[in-house]
């Protein structure tokens, strides 16, 4: 299968189409802890906007679906190193940007990185969740 079948077929399981049809696809996925999926669907709109002023911003989504990747594999040093790229990413953005509340991303990744240097045999991914505020 092409990569842009597969960019298909993960828009039509979303339920999505148009330009930003991606970036709503990768919160669903994401929220099904489907990280993979929320991976891929998410790096075909940011191969796109490279040079644009959401690069950064799109990497660090990549990154944290990436970062828990990692965790259900198992492999902390990684993910942990995902979460940090992910986090000064986002720190270049604004309080809400895409409609989506970065901080409240920026407190999700603090508690994993908390997790991680805290306990980092025990952990589980329940609950793993992000929004798009009501506005998007």
């Amino acid at each position: 299968m092409s990569k842009a079948e597969h960019i298909r077929i993960l828009l039509q399981t979303a339920g999505e189409d148009g330009p930003r049809g991606p970036y709503r696809a990768y919160f669903y996925f994401f929220n099904r802890q489907q990280f993979y999926e929320a991976h891929d669907i998410l790096e075909s709109l940011w191969l796109n906007e490279r040079q644009g002023p959401d690069n950064n911003f799109y990497k660090a989504l990549i990154q944290l679906a990436g970062a828990f990747v990692h965790l259900q594999k198992q492999r902390v040093a990684p993910a942990n190193a995902l979460f940090k790229l992910s986090r000064s990413y986002l720190m270049q953005y604004p309080a809400t940007h895409q409609s989506l509340d970065v901080g409240n991303v920026l407190k999700l990744i603090d508690e994993w990185l908390q997790r991680l240097e805290t306990s980092p045999n025990s952990l589980e991914l329940r609950d793993v969740s992000l929004t798009l505020s009501p506005c998007a």
